[in-house]
């Protein structure tokens, strides 16, 4: 039995190491984060730093010309926050 991808607001979220990419590659756009810093707490260890990137699907634009907006958020929640308002 195939497993769905994990979905946040509605939207598949998949991580890949430090990397999370939210929405679906079918769209127009998805969104990249990327955890740059993170601190223990207990045994847990939480996001400080996320880094986002709203790029294109479209594997006919180069690579540096996908990216069309950027944002630098302090939690993974506000970073998903607003990666779904980008691209709802």
């Amino acid at each position: 039995m195939a497993e769905g991808f994990f979905e946040y607001r509605g939207l598949p979220l998949v991580r890949k190491g430090a990397e999370l990419y939210y929405g679906s590659m079918g769209d127009n756009e998805v969104v990249m984060l990327q955890v740059a810093a993170k601190k223990k707490t207990g045994d847990v260890e939480i996001a400080t730093k996320v880094r986002m990137y709203r790029m294109l699907t479209d594997e006919s634009v180069p690579v540096m010309e996908r990216i069309t907006k950027t944002a630098e958020k302090s939690s993974l929640f506000e970073a998903l926050d607003l990666a779904h308002d980008w691209i709802a």
